[in-house]
């Protein structure tokens, strides 16, 4: 059998907007290759089987898009601006039918063995660009001693991704939390721009109720 070395990119890109377009019930085979222009057996060729293919799409598809906006999260200085940009990148990625891809892989999670480990991995290039940011920004405030990077960070992309999700039921309500996580950023700026002494004492705060001394 042969095929064109483009092939499985087509597949990967065939899969992701069967997905967008028609929901995981409706993801199979055939619609993935008449989607991708292709034989229907080089699904199988390519990657064995519906749920490897589904997977792989999914790491693809998450790979391509952090690639694409890592280059903005390298710029940011401020929790504020990080905030700002995952707003503006959740608008963008609802307007491409990235939201509703990822409400279909989580969904599918359930029933495809090979999906929640692939899913969690895409989930994960996020995590480490966002802890990245916030590694960055937080030292040297007061409360790059008392946070912790990693787990802040899956905290942040888990509520981006509940927001996403929650936006399909109430987009008003998401909309409201979004609000409210940027109106955090703004608390956490203005904290940062008090002076030495009142700076100190919110670190003397953080230690006391952290347990520390």
């Amino acid at each position: 059998m042969t095929s064109t070395p483009d092939t499985r990119t087509k597949l990967l890109e065939g899969t992701l907007r069967t997905l967008t377009e028609h929901g995981i019930a409706r993801t199979s085979a055939r619609t993935v290759a008449a989607a991708a222009g292709v034989n229907q057996a080089l699904v199988f060729y390519h990657f064995g089987s519906v749920d490897e293919l589904l997977a792989a799409a999914c790491r693809y598809g998450a790979e391509r898009t952090v690639a694409r906006h890592r280059p903005r999260f390298a710029a940011v200085t401020s929790l504020t601006e990080l905030l700002a940009l995952g707003r503006e990148i959740h608008e963008q990625e609802r307007a491409e039918g990235h939201v509703a891809l990822l409400g279909q892989l989580l969904a599918g999670a359930q029933t495809h063995e090979a999906l929640g480990p692939a899913t969690a991995a895409g989930l994960d290039l996020w995590i480490v660009e966002i802890e990245r940011v916030l590694d960055r920004v937080l030292t040297g405030t007061p409360f790059g001693e008392f946070t912790d990077p990693a787990g802040l960070a899956k905290a942040v992309a888990a509520s981006f991704v509940g927001i996403e999700l929650y936006e399909g039921v109430d987009p008003a309500g998401a909309t409201a939390a979004l609000d409210a996580l940027q109106q955090l950023g703004v608390l956490v700026a203005a904290l940062e721009e008090l002076g030495p002494v009142a700076q100190r004492a919110v670190r003397q705060y953080l230690r006391r109720a952290s347990g520390r001394r």
